[in-house]
């Protein structure tokens, strides 16, 4: 199987940073953390029912179940980064506005338990996908949004992400 080592800097958009920088520095082996932190993920929404889910932390913020909804398509976008890349597609892709997804993506109409099983089967879905690659699928750069980035890294920059969000579903919502 491929190793996926952390990321360099010039591999991701320096924005990215921020969430590089959440996945802990002691995680080396960035599929199984992923499939641990997708565990535990899971078990999180599992506890939340629909009513938890239509929380929001201030008026005009989105509701939990909107960042589930969100976390589910980023986590998406980015793995199909990695799949374009890696399969040495050399047209750059976009970027995504993710008000505007959120706006149009329907799950703050949706039940709490569609999305925590969506957001499980994406996760599982993606390590496998991940798994399935070869080193030097890894290794390739393409353009997404304007930037470089690494097949390499979009694994760290999904569990980044992930855990950015969790962390907000804490500490604003309560959530956890």
């Amino acid at each position: 199987m491929a190793r996926f080592d952390r990321p360099e800097p010039d591999e991701f958009a320096p924005y990215y940073r921020q969430y590089l920088d959440l996945v802990p520095a002691g995680v080396t082996n960035i599929l199984n953390h992923l499939k641990v932190q997708g565990q535990a993920t899971l078990t999180l929404m599992r506890g939340l029912d629909d009513k938890a889910g239509e929380a929001r932390y201030a008026p005009g913020k989105w509701t939990v179940k909107e960042v589930v909804g969100h976390l589910i398509d980023t986590e998406r976008v980015f793995a199909f980064r990695a799949l374009w890349i890696a399969r040495g597609a050399p047209e750059p892709q976009p970027g995504m506005d993710e008000n505007a997804w959120a706006q149009h993506g329907g799950a703050g109409r949706r039940r709490m338990a569609e999305l925590w099983r969506e957001q499980h089967v994406c996760r599982t879905d993606h390590l496998y996908l991940f798994k399935s690659l070869d080193q030097a699928a890894v290794e390739r750069r393409g353009t997404a949004n304007g930037v470089e980035v690494s097949v390499r890294a979009l694994p760290w920059l999904i569990a980044g992400h992930e855990q950015h969000h969790l962390d907000v579903l804490k500490e604003r919502y309560g959530v956890g």
